[in-house]
């Protein structure tokens, strides 16, 4: 039964058989209608096309400072991920008028990087291959794959994983960032089917599995994933590779120009910007297969998940067909309905999907929390394209024999007002044909996918007027019933959406709660408005922002590790990110006593974070700014040792300093390329700070090996390709070198007449920028000792830098190495920095300053041996 109501969407342009079909671009040109099309009978029937759209040819603002300055967007998509990379839903009631179909500026993008730029003119030759266990490899153009291959088009609706995860956020924050539910999105794709391009490549005996690679460089290499072989050759699968997409080109964000498409699946299995299928025995062992579209069990807390890798390679755990969802469009969030003079039905109206292929077969409705429910109608537009049998957008529309089900239905239920008057919430549930009912509890899990417990919208009476509410809002955006209950301290998981029902008991607890260390004051109920923040953005009282509430910095700016810079630098800001994603427990545990109150909702507003570019346009002489982050780009990468690499960024323009003072350092910060969240790590550049135009960050890696998964930092920068953004942000730091023995440590300006270094490591890099800084400066009277401790000679950092130096400075300078596994050819020390090497290198003196630097078992016995020696507490500086 068709929903009269959709005849007004912009979805709903039919088109009777054998019409003549609208060209939407010169490549590839459609094929004429054939005579096997006009076989049929004549008679006319009605398919959805594409509603009208309206390509974007502007380049937003907020994407020219980044990778993707040559993509042009809508600016109605609501971003889940800040500026970069492009992760973005449409509003809810935008994407529902549409209709059945949805245009490519409102569908819906998962990106997990920066977007390959692909030109115009080098689309016919673009080029995937077809490798592995298969007998006849092959290396294809799109030219090719147009030319030799049957081209077909289908109706697929395509969903994220992550669809409606701001609502598992609400009850415990998982490793994803915050989908509405809104990520769901529908077309007609153009292409051919997968299988009839494998099937030329001849599989071999052991083959079982396509894993796909796209073009798109990550932190932790090229995107891929995989499918089971037997999926792909099977056609009521329906997988296929595409090129165009509602008649038109791929745009870049959705894949342009050659994506997989895999129907009843997550969104995360149809590989953008594809460039190989390769046949294999198993599963891909792709990063993002393994660590990304997984649902662990419930009890796996993140820190489990962390910690033991065998969770994620366990491929029982891994996502492939969509859960049975839905969702309620109308009544949208915030929507009123007036009760004097409104309609005596209202229609509650929405969307519900199933996976697999599997048809929805019941979409029912409850007023009363589940007790009784109702039938909804249901609208399957994607039957009308079973009807036909004809040449659509350039491929053939053959689905008559086809049952398999790939597409959203719309479905709508009218109920009389007044009855809505009487109740407190409106409820949905779907089945799909094999009885998978949405259930009412929620299955929270690590990384927050496949969220689809029934969808509830809360109903309020004021006044004359009933006013409606979602569950949540995507991204940031505040609002929806769960935030308002969770605010109140009311227990979403207690089986009644966190409501207490008159004469019923309260369920345990299901959803193990997270360990968090408090970082509020209990029972401070204090609002904070923007223009009582924005006055303590000084030295005089520092406040800052930590996840909506606001600190004093005041008492522990002496005492910082940061330095007093590190406060400073955040007053008036939101710094959540910087924050949780450097500071221990113990740093946490500190926070109630310096929680101030809660920030209002219009100052979390007015205190989104700027995108990390200059204001104006002005070039500005320095690069750091403390108080944002600032793009560089990576220009070069050079490998010093097996585990060691120089990252050369380019600054802003070629004139540009960096504005570190020497013996401070900067924050390098980089988004987790699965759930988003920020991956901060502190360095010392080892680049002259009088350098212009260029920034060099020296950088030991911690990468994957056997069962250890490796440093977050390490692995996204050792994947990070030439080109890419990464921002920067300081200087910060206790310390700072003025010069001729002039320091400052927390400020306060100090005379010192030598320097006693004792480094390991990559703790080399402070150290040298201070070393540096004395020895080319002839007038400098101040001596410097190092002590280095490495393991093996190729470990030790800057040596050749060191020596020349030291070159004509030999009675200010002195640089000592020591090896825990040095080789018989090794002429230097061997053994551990240790009392003795201390004793005889750094002798205390009241006008001597220790500067230790490296790792944590080197830093924990200095300090042990310092302080039995006699130095005094003021006289050593832990970098």
């Amino acid at each position: 039964m068709e929903d009269p109501t959709t005849q007004d969407t912009r979805s709903n342009l039919l088109l009777k058989k054998h019409d003549n079909l609208p060209q939407f671009d010169q490549f590839p040109p459609s094929p004429p209608q054939t005579e096997e099309n006009d076989s049929e009978s004549s008679e006319e029937v009605e398919i959805l096309l594409p509603p009208p759209t309206n390509p974007p040819t502007q380049v937003l603002d907020i994407d020219k400072k980044t990778p993707d300055a040559h993509v042009p967007r809508d600016p109605r998509l609501i971003r889940l991920t800040g500026t970069h990379p492009f992760n973005v839903e449409a509003p809810l009631s935008a994407l529902f008028n549409e209709g059945f179909l949805t245009s490519p500026e409102l569908f819906y993008v998962r990106n997990h990087g920066a977007v390959p730029e692909v030109k115009d003119q080098d689309i016919p030759n673009w080029q995937f291959s077809v490798e592995g266990l298969v007998e006849r490899p092959l290396t294809l153009t799109l030219r090719q794959l147009i030319a030799e291959y049957e081209q077909i088009t289908c109706p697929i609706t395509l969903v994220c994983a992550g669809n409606r995860r701001k609502e598992q956020n609400q009850v415990r924050k998982s490793q994803g960032f915050s989908w509405g539910a809104a990520g769901v999105s529908t077309a007609l794709f153009t292409g051919v089917a997968m299988s009839e391009v494998i099937k030329k490549a001849r599989p071999r005996r052991r083959a079982r599995y396509v894993c796909m690679e796209g073009a798109d460089k990550l932190p932790n290499g090229f995107y891929g994933t995989s499918v089971k072989l037997n999926w792909v050759m099977d056609p009521n699968r329906g997988m296929m590779l595409a090129y165009k997409m509602n008649g038109e080109m791929l745009r870049p964000d959705h894949g342009k120009p050659l994506r997989a498409v895999i129907p009843g699946q997550i969104g995360g299995r149809s590989v953008k910007w594809l460039k190989k299928l390769i046949i294999t025995a198993a599963p891909s062992d792709n990063w993002y297969h393994i660590y990304d579209n997984r649902v662990l069990p419930t009890m796996v807390s993140p820190d489990e998940s962390a910690n033991n890798p065998k969770w994620w390679q366990d491929d029982r755990y891994a996502i492939y067909d969509l859960s049975t969802n839905s969702a309620i469009a109308y009544p949208a969030h915030e929507e009123q309905v007036c009760l004097k003079d409104g309609p005596e039905k209202y229609r509650a109206k929405g969307y519900a999907y199933g996976g697999g292929g599997r048809r929805i077969t019941r979409v029912e409705i409850s007023i009363d929390k589940g007790r009784t429910w109702r039938l909804a109608d249901i609208d399957y537009a994607e039957d009308r394209y079973r009807e036909v049998e004809q040449t659509l957008f350039g491929g053939r529309l053959d689905m008559s024999w086809r049952e398999s089900c790939f597409c959203w239905c719309h479905w709508w239920l009218d109920i009389p007002t007044l009855e809505l008057a009487d109740a407190k919430d409106l409820v949905v549930r779907a089945m799909d044909e094999s009885m998978n009912i949405q259930p009412k509890e929620m299955y929270w899990s690590v990384l927050g996918m496949m969220n689809n417990p029934w969808f509830r919208v809360t109903i309020s009476k004021e006044g004359d007027y009933l006013r409606f509410e979602h569950p949540t809002q995507p991204a940031l955006m505040p609002g929806g019933w769960m935030e308002r209950v969770k605010k109140a301290g009311g227990n979403l998981t207690n089986g009644h959406w966190g409501e207490n029902l008159a004469g019923e008991e309260e369920k345990a607890v299901v959803h193990e709660q997270a360990k968090e260390v408090p970082m509020t004051k209990a029972g401070l109920k204090n609002e904070i408005l923007i223009d009582e923040l924005r006055k303590h953005d000084n030295e005089d009282e520092p406040w800052f922002v930590i996840n909506g509430e606001v600190y004093t910095g005041l008492p522990f700016m002496k005492e910082h590790p940061g330095g007093a810079q590190s406060i400073l630098s955040a007053a008036g800001l939101d710094t959540s990110d910087e924050f949780m994603a450097i500071h221990s427990e113990t740093a946490k545990a500190m926070m109630p006593s310096y929680h101030l109150g809660t920030l209002s909702d219009s100052a979390k507003l007015s205190l989104t974070e700027p995108a990390s570019e200059t204001a104006s346009n002005e070039p500005r002489p320095t690069f750091l700014n403390s108080r944002a982050w600032t793009k560089a780009v990576l220009h070069s990468k050079r490998a010093i040792s097996a585990d060691t690499m120089i990252f050369t960024f380019t600054l802003e323009h070629p004139e540009q300093t960096l504005g570190l003072p020497v013996g401070q350092h900067l924050m390098i910060r980089l988004r987790d390329p699965v759930d988003r969240e920020a991956i901060i790590r502190p360095y010392t550049p080892i680049s002259d700070t009088t350098r212009k135009g260029y920034l060099d960050v020296l950088i030991k890696l911690y990468l994957s090996s056997g069962s250890h998964p490796g440093g977050k930092m390490s692995r996204a920068m050792n994947s990070l390709p030439v080109g890419h953004g990464v921002d920067f942000k300081g200087p910060i730091g206790r310390f700072e070198y003025i010069g001729r023995g002039r320091c400052a440590v927390n400020g306060v300006e100090r005379k010192v007449k030598s320097f006693a270094m004792i480094c390991g490591g990559s703790g080399i890099t402070p150290i040298f920028q201070v070393f540096r800084a004395v020895m080319r400066d002839a007038d400098d009277p101040t001596t410097c000792t190092v002590l280095n401790g490495n393991r093996l000679v190729e470990d030790i950092l800057c040596r050749e830098d060191l020596d020349a130096l030291l070159q004509g400075n030999e009675h200010r300078g002195e640089v000592i190495h020591t090896l825990t596994k040095a080789t018989e050819e090794w002429a230097g020390l061997k053994g551990r920095i240790n009392e003795d090497l201390v004793q005889k290198h750094c002798h205390a003196h009241k006008e001597t300053m220790v500067l230790v630097c490296g790792p944590e078992a080197l830093e924990k016995s200095v300090r042990k041996v310092l302080r039995e020696q006699g130095w005094a507490e003021e006289q050593v500086l832990f970098f």
